[in-house]
C-alpha cells in the first residue's frame, strides 16, 4: 500500500492538510462579524449605533419626542423625564407653568426636534435607539 500525501501525519502526529491560519491561505481582508441576531452582545443590549458604535440606550428617541412634543399643548418636559433627565423636564415644566403655557410651547418643540434629530442622548451618555 503506498502512504499518499494528504494522509500521511507529521511528527506531531498532525495531518498535513491546509489549515486556515497556514501561510498558503492570506487573512481575510476584514474583521469577520457574525450576522445581526446571531450573537448578543451583552455590553450593548439594545445593539449599537451604526456608525459611532457606541451601545445603544433603553430609551426610544420616538417616544421622547412625541411626549417632548406636548409642549404644543403647554405641557413640555414630560419627554425629557422620560430620558431621565428629570432636573430639566421638571424646569421645562416649571417655565410653562409660570409662563402659561407659552415657553412650554417653543421650549418644548425646540427641544422635541434636538431629541428626533439625535443631538439628545441619555443621562449614560448613550444614543437614543430608533423606534419604540
Amino acid at each position: 500500500m503506498t502512504d499518499q500525501p494528504w494522509n500521511r501525519g507529521n511528527d506531531a502526529g498532525e495531518s498535513d492538510s491546509p489549515s486556515p491560519q497556514s501561510p498558503g491561505y492570506p487573512p481575510p481582508p476584514y474583521a469577520q462579524y457574525p450576522g445581526p441576531g446571531a450573537y448578543p452582545d451583552p455590553a450593548a443590549p439594545f445593539g449599537r449605533h451604526p456608525v459611532t458604535g457606541q451601545p445603544l440606550s433603553d430609551k426610544s428617541k420616538t417616544v421622547a419626542g412625541l411626549l417632548q412634543l406636548l409642549g404644543l399643548f403647554g405641557i413640555a418636559g414630560i419627554g425629557r423625564i422620560y430620558l431621565g433627565h428629570t432636573g430639566l423636564g421638571v424646569a421645562q415644566l416649571l417655565v410653562g407653568f409660570v409662563t402659561c403655557g407659552l415657553g412650554a410651547v417653543v421650549w418644548g418643540v425646540v427641544d422635541a426636534l434636538l431629541i428626533l434629530t439625535d443631538k439628545v442622548s441619555d443621562p449614560l451618555g448613550r444614543p437614543l435607539r430608533d423606534g419604540t
